[in-house]
């Protein structure tokens, strides 16, 4: 069966280990972003169209493979008080501090 597609990204049948680095790449976004694992896979499955399981999976994959990193990782996002919508911190006003 072949599979055709017509959009830049590599697809899961065609091109598995591709796909995998793709998903990856985009959890280690999330992680810069200071996502929690749900928040991850939400933001994956919304503006990637990225199956949760899939992500869920890669990330367990990730946490076997960093456990240290995870652990220490988890700690801090848990500790982060006034994590808004999609990682980004906003004072206790709601207000967006501005740049200068």
């Amino acid at each position: 069966m072949y599979h055709y597609h017509h959009h830049p990204f590599p697809c899961l049948h065609c091109h598995p280990h591709s796909y995998i680095r793709m998903v990856q790449s985009l959890i280690e976004r999330c992680l810069l972003l200071h996502m929690d694992r749900e928040q991850c896979i939400k933001a994956l499955a919304r503006h990637a169209r990225i199956r949760p399981l899939v992500t869920l999976t890669v990330w367990r994959e990730l946490q076997k493979e960093n456990k240290g990193f995870f652990h220490q990782y988890l700690t801090q996002v848990s500790l982060i008080p006034n994590l808004g919508r999609h990682g980004r911190i906003y004072p206790r006003n709601g207000r967006r501090s501005q740049w200068k």
